[in-house]
């Protein structure tokens, strides 16, 4: 009923399923596979109520959960939720947002500020 990983988790035996069967086999088929082109490359954890569920309803959720974080991790949301302090003023043009946080660290004297 349950399946232990290499790394010592356990999990149940129809998690195991879906984990061998999502796995592809060669680096061919993720370059292949059109669904491999549309969802970005992240680890989820999805934990489901029904452990009946099939494979295609997984797939289902997974996607949708993906389609979420593309909205909410879009540039225009960043943009929406952030201002730009610079030494002269603060700033919520989405232009200059992104110009400032195009290098893993701002210039000198610039600060981005979360709105919420």
């Amino acid at each position: 009923m349950f399946y232990q990983l290499a790394t010592g988790t356990i999990i149940p035996e129809r998690a195991r399923e879906a984990v061998d069967a999502a796995a592809p086999a060669t680096y061919d088929e993720i370059i292949n596979t059109e669904a491999a082109m549309r969802i970005p490359s992240r680890d989820l954890l999805v934990l489901l109520k029904d452990e009946y569920a099939s494979q295609r309803a997984i797939e289902q959720e997974v996607e949708s959960i993906n389609d979420m974080l593309m909205q909410a991790e879009s540039p225009e949301q960043f943009c929406r939720a952030h201002e730009l302090v610079v030494r002269t003023g603060i700033t919520s043009k989405s232009k200059k947002i992104l110009q400032a946080i195009r290098y893993t660290e701002l210039k000198p004297f610039r600060f981005l500020i979360n709105k919420n």
